[in-house]
């Protein structure tokens, strides 16, 4: 099954050399991507993917960069803007490795741990889709907006006195005592 804007290449087809790759997504793949970042808008969106694979070592090793434009929404004024987004990334696969080879090498916290290889193919969408992803603001904001808050300390007695001596307030007085020969029983 062809899932959108997907680009797979199964790993035993791939020749040994560097190989170069150009993703340029039309007006439905922008769609596609909208929805799959949920942002109001990808206005465009290309990479360049460069592939090397080692066969005998089982060593993939993928870069490149991903470019964007995308319509965000402030999250201090919330008012809609464009944003260009650029970045260049690397990925190194071990196309012979399970999960299980990956989690000894993980508990090496200074080790950089490959990723795997699922099901014999790596997508060059999925990678592309992933590096912008990642560096997509958390909180968007227009160029220069920053969040200020003033803090206001209020008398609450002045302003309630100011309130009933304008008019625009009221007393909530204690209730008054009632005598026992007023409440009657239902009986």
């Amino acid at each position: 099954m062809q899932k959108d804007f997907s680009y797979p290449l199964k790993i035993d087809e791939l020749n040994q050399g560097e190989q170069l790759y150009k993703l340029d997504a039309d007006k439905e793949e922008l769609q596609i991507l909208t929805e799959i970042l949920q942002v109001p808008a990808v206005n465009s969106f290309s990479s360049e993917i460069r592939l090397k694979f080692q066969k005998k070592k089982g060593i993939l090793t993928v870069w490149g960069n991903v470019k964007a434009n995308i319509s965000l929404i402030s999250v201090i004024s919330l008012d809609e803007f464009d944003k260009d987004y650029t970045s260049e990334f690397s990925i190194t696969y071990d196309t012979n490795a399970t999960y299980e080879d990956i989690k000894e090498i993980d508990e090496d916290i200074n080790c950089n741990v490959p990723d795997i290889v699922m099901n014999g193919e790596i997508d060059l969408g999925d990678i592309a889709i992933e590096q912008l992803a990642l560096i997509l603001d958390d909180h968007p904001r227009k160029d220069g907006e920053e969040f200020s808050s003033i803090i206001e300390i209020i008398d609450l007695d002045k302003e309630m006195k100011k309130d009933i001596e304008s008019g625009n307030g009221f007393l909530i007085s204690s209730p008054k005592s009632t005598n026992k020969k007023d409440i009657k029983n239902p009986d």
